[in-house]
């Protein structure tokens, strides 16, 4: 049943056929459970393990590697190869493969947790009226039309509306599913509103809320699906997961490569079409097969291999460094998106505030010596925990605050005139609240106005375990005052009342809104020397002044107190003895915001980052808290700023387009409009952080560009979330995504050097194959090059310190390619000369080297043809190792020295020595030792095809080498000089050689 709020409780009962006295018979459970469903929310059908497998090679790059692979392979069986050498490169590319695609199938394999934890929130049990007998039944067994009747404690296990009040008042925490910081009160009567929302259907109790207050029947109107909670469940399947900035930028790099990868490998096979018939090949098929593992060959130095575990390790290292500042980052491509967030919509309740109402102001009567004079105190500690001072009125700290008499009166009647419960929780390490928390926030004020008589009680009370100071103070007057009776709250006295004895006295505590505490007073406590003295109409009127400030500028939710000395012997109260009260003084009560919240805010707008509060709370009451935390500090006007969800659901099209570009608070909100609120940012090309802690925030978290949830959230949040903020803390936010811009840079630094290296890999086999020489390098040598040489440095620049104005920038654009036009013209210098520096090393042993046979470099070129005429040298000299090993080196020691380069993108290496980061300087170290190890080492030097280098062939290879730090010192110099730039960009005409697309389709 849709519309059970708008109806009246006859109809609803009309409806389902149901006799309120009697509940449902079997014969109409039977038909309802058959007419709409059961009371549980489905399983979703889940994709079997094979296709979690093979999604992750549904790559590009991947692909080809996968038929370099294979191709190897084939060929190493047709030239009837055998040993470890001739299968080492298909099986370590393979390997790999299958190491990266286990990490992509235990990541998905987590992703929906989320929704299984969602059934957490649904009742087990629930007491039903069936057959004119009431029975506990499993929540799962409950029909639309069932009697259920509901009290403190009970978690509502259906959509139910309300059709029987059994006590004063019902009072329902609804906040997992609204964000609503204080208990609603439900109600019979329907509601004749238009256009409402969860926390305008006062008369219905939706699945999984928790009953704080009261005694009540209702008619169950959703099971299952039909439910609040059921509407989050769907739309939490409907949330398809999005491909990150970075993933989608190598994505497109890798298109981009693999096109020019297949252009190179077809343009090295044509230009040797001429060989393939040279009598050194054995025939034009054994010819075109050479030069078919050259195009493989090529493939292979062109893909970096390692690309894939190099950017897994740099973002895992990034999450560690996140996990230090209580960030827990639980999707690795999430680390980089925080990156280049434009957008952090961010809930209130729990993020921006404690979610702990804590009492912040009291005003009390302070003399009417002269005039009357109202005092206000404020009171420090934004949390349940019972630490805080109170201040006077001119900031002075009140040493003993139980020696004012009206502060000793309201802490009398905070802790007795009261039903909740303080309590440690020392596995969780914080206090916690049982029942309404603005009870459990007077609690706390008695707590941190202390004692009487004791010149030494806030020190001693310090030094009790955390588990007996919690209520200490409130147990001491509850120990002092024996409770006689209790006249509960009621919606028409809108108060409380309590009837306690001591010392043959006896006195009655009432608390309740203040317009009905006031009105029923007519005498009044003095703060300065506890006498009481008649509430006079001007003494009134200023305390109404004074609650209508709290109440309206100030947005606090206030309680007035007061007390009466009653006859002795009365053991129960009536409401006619709620009358002629003393007044002791007003408590203004609010969620405080947290301390670190306005710096944080102002660290977002410096950094381009526009942050959007939304909340189901009251429009007021959010725009009060936004100005405390300076989210309206840059706006003049609130106008076109700020909208609940209703108002924004009104505008027309073009007006809701501009809405959302000047949003900074949107209230009154669903799920369904924190959903919306996400999509139709996303649609504006916004990268969207989405925080929250309730199950009502799952969809908007799983559908945001990065999820976080706070540490203390419900365990739907948290696994529907891509971070968890283990301290719920929004400032943590802000360090995390500078982190994750750090890491983005670092993350593009390393990807620029192992693309360079490749392009220099490239060029190497590409000139080697036109000049018409022997082959420079063995694929096993290059598969070490670009897996260990390669991958050591490129994981150490991930540890490039942060820059300074890291979080001064505006977050870079979506569609900004990993590599520019500029930097892409540097890389192909700096890897057209790593090429040739290979080449030229090879070339230097044949000609040069006193080592070498010194030949002709026609004779070289001509190589092929050796055995078919007479030369002056052997021809097994084409097979001698140390050439091969001599390119290698270079190739190794030559990107050893372009890894320092990386240290910045534009800074000189004198700006940035290589001890900034002293994990790259172990890592070139280490990369060495092994290449050392595989030249030296027998068994590796035949493994890898190379052989041990004299003293002057070293001395060759680091003056081949140390060039390209000049070459791009160069280059760099040019990057600082915008003349340098805008002449490259005016030649290119484009910014971007690479492809590029929009980050969110439309």
């Amino acid at each position: 049943m849709e519309d059970a709020y708008a109806r009246s409780v006859t109809e609803v009962l009309d409806f389902f056929g149901v006799d309120p006295k009697r509940g449902l018979t079997d014969a109409q459970v039977t038909q309802h459970a058959r007419l709409y469903g059961k009371n549980v929310l489905p399983e979703e059908k889940r994709a079997s393990f094979w296709k979690l497998v093979l999604k992750q090679f549904d790559d590009l790059l991947v692909k080809i590697l996968i038929v370099a692979a294979l191709v190897s392979f084939v060929l190493a069986l047709i030239n009837g190869d055998t040993g470890l050498t001739a299968f080492l490169e298909p099986s370590v590319i393979l390997m790999i493969l299958a190491a990266n695609a286990a990490v992509g199938v235990i990541t998905e394999t987590n992703a929906e947790k989320a929704l299984e934890e969602l059934r957490a929130y649904q009742a087990d049990i629930a007491t039903v009226l069936r057959n004119g007998c009431f029975s506990i039944l499993p929540a799962t067994e409950l029909v639309p039309g069932d009697i259920v009747e509901v009290a403190v404690g009970c978690k509502i296990p259906a959509d139910m509306r309300m059709i029987e009040m059994l006590s004063n008042q019902l009072r329902v925490d609804q906040a997992i599913l609204t964000g609503e910081s204080c208990s609603v009160e439900k109600e019979l009567e329907s509601t004749t509103a238009t256009n409402v929302v969860y926390q305008d259907k006062t008369n219905i109790l939706f699945s999984g809320t928790v009953v704080v207050a009261g005694r009540a029947r209702a008619i169950v109107v959703g099971v299952g699906t039909h439910t609040a909670m059921g509407g989050i469940h769907d739309s939490m399947l409907r949330t398809e997961d999005e491909v990150t900035p970075l993933k989608k930028k190598l994505d497109e790099f890798g298109t981009f490569l693999a096109k020019v990868i297949a252009g190179i490998c077809v343009l090295v096979w044509i230009v040797n079409i001429g060989h393939f018939r040279d009598p050194a090949h054995g025939g034009f098929l054994r010819g075109a097969i050479h030069y078919f593992k050259i195009a493989v060959a090529l493939a292979v130095a062109a893909i970096p291999e390692g690309l894939p575990a190099v950017v897994t390790t740099c973002l895992a290292l990034g999450t560690k460094r996140m996990a230090r500042l209580n960030a827990i980052v639980r999707s690795l491509p999430s680390v980089e998106t925080l990156g280049c967030t434009t957008v952090i919509c961010s809930d209130k309740t729990g993020t921006l505030t404690t979610n702990m109402m804590s009492a912040s102001k009291v005003c009390v009567l302070h003399t009417v010596q002269h005039a009357p004079v109202i005092s206000e105190y404020s009171v420090s500690g934004t949390t349940y925990a019972p630490e805080g001072t109170i201040f006077d009125s001119t900031g002075l700290q009140l040493e003993l605050p139980a020696q004012s008499p009206c502060l000793l009166h309201i802490a009398m009647c905070s802790a007795l005139c009261n039903e909740s419960i303080l309590q440690y929780n020392p596995d969780k390490g914080n206090y916690e609240k049982i029942g309404e928390s603005t009870e459990v926030a007077l609690r706390v004020l008695a707590e941190k106005i202390g004692l009487p008589g004791f010149d030494s009680m806030p020190s001693s009370l310090n030094m009790l375990s955390k588990h007996e100071r919690a209520s200490y103070c409130n147990h001491y007057w509850e120990d002092h005052f024996k409770k006689i009776s209790v006249a509960d709250f009621t919606r028409d006295r809108k108060m409380m009342s309590v009837l306690c004895s001591r010392n043959q006295l006896q006195i009655m505590f009432s608390k309740g809104a203040p317009e009905s505490i006031i009105s029923r007073c007519t005498n009044i406590l003095c703060n300065d020397d506890g006498s009481t003295i008649p509430l006079t109409t001007s003494i009134r009127a200023e305390l109404e002044s004074r609650f209508h400030s709290f109440a309206g500028k100030e947005t606090l939710r206030c309680l007035a107190l007061a007390f009466k000395r009653m006859p002795m012997g009365l053991q129960s109260l009536s409401h006619n003895d709620e009358n002629d009260l003393t007044f002791i003084g007003l408590v203004g009560m609010l969620d405080p915001p947290r301390e670190e919240v306005r710096n944080a805010m102002l660290s977002c707008m410096t950094a381009g980052i526009r942050v959007i509060v939304v909340t189901g709370d009251n429009k007021s009451t959010a725009e009060s808290l936004c100005r405390k935390i300076g989210a309206f500090d840059h706006l003049a006007d609130l106008a076109g700023h700020s909208y609940t969800a209703t108002e924004f659901e009104e505008l027309p099209a073009l007006q809701k387009t501009l809405a959302l570009q000047r949003m900074a608070l949107f209230t009154r909100v669903e799920p369904s409009h924190k959903r919306m609120l996400v999509e139709a940012l996303r649609h504006q090309n916004e990268v969207v952080a989405m925080t929250g802690d309730g199950v009502n925030d799952a969809p908007a978290l799983k559908k945001a560009d990065i999820g976080i949830a706070m540490g203390s959230g419900t365990a739907v949040a948290k696994s529907a979330s891509d971070m968890v903020l283990a301290d719920d803390n929004f400032a943590t936010i802000v360090a995390a995504v500078a982190e994750g811009r750090a890491i983005y840079n670092n993350t593009k630094q390393f990807i620029r050097y192992m693309i360079s290296s490749n392009i220099g890999e490239v060029v190497c086999i590409f000139v080697a194959a036109v000049l018409g020489i022997p082959d420079t390098l063995a694929p096993v040598q290059l598969l070490w090059v670009n897996l260990v040489t390669d991958g050591l440095p490129a994981t150490a620049i991930g540890f490039n310190k942060q820059d300074s104005d890291v979080m001064k920038a505006k977050p870079r654009k979506v569609n900004e390619a990993v590599v520019s036009g500029w930097l892409f013209f540097r890389y192909l210098v700096i890897g057209a000369y790593v090429g040739l520096a290979t080449v030229a090393g090879f070339i230097w042993w044949f000609l040069y080297s006193d080592s070498g046979p010194k030949l002709p470099y026609s004779e070289l070129m001509n190589f092929d043809s050796c055995s078919t005429r007479e030369t002056t040298y052997p021809c097994s000299i084409f097979d001698d190792r140390h050439p091969s090993t001599v390119s290698m080196t270079v190739l190794v020691v030559v990107e050893m020295f372009n890894a320092l380069n990386n240290l910045s993108e534009n800074q000189s290496l004198l700006v940035i020595p290589p001890w900034s980061n002293l994990w790259l300087v172990g890592s070139i170290i280490l990369t060495m030792i092994l290449h050392v190890l595989i030249l030296y080492v027998h068994p590796l030097s035949v493994l890898f095809s190379v052989t041990p280098l004299s003293w002057s062939e070293w001395t060759v290879v680091l003056y081949l080498s140390f060039p390209v730090i000049i070459i791009d010192e160069v280059l760099k110099f040019f990057s600082r000089s915008s003349t340098g730039i805008r002449w490259f960009s005016f030649r290119w005409r484009r910014p971007d050689s690479l492809p590029k697309k929009e980050l969110h389709e439309k």
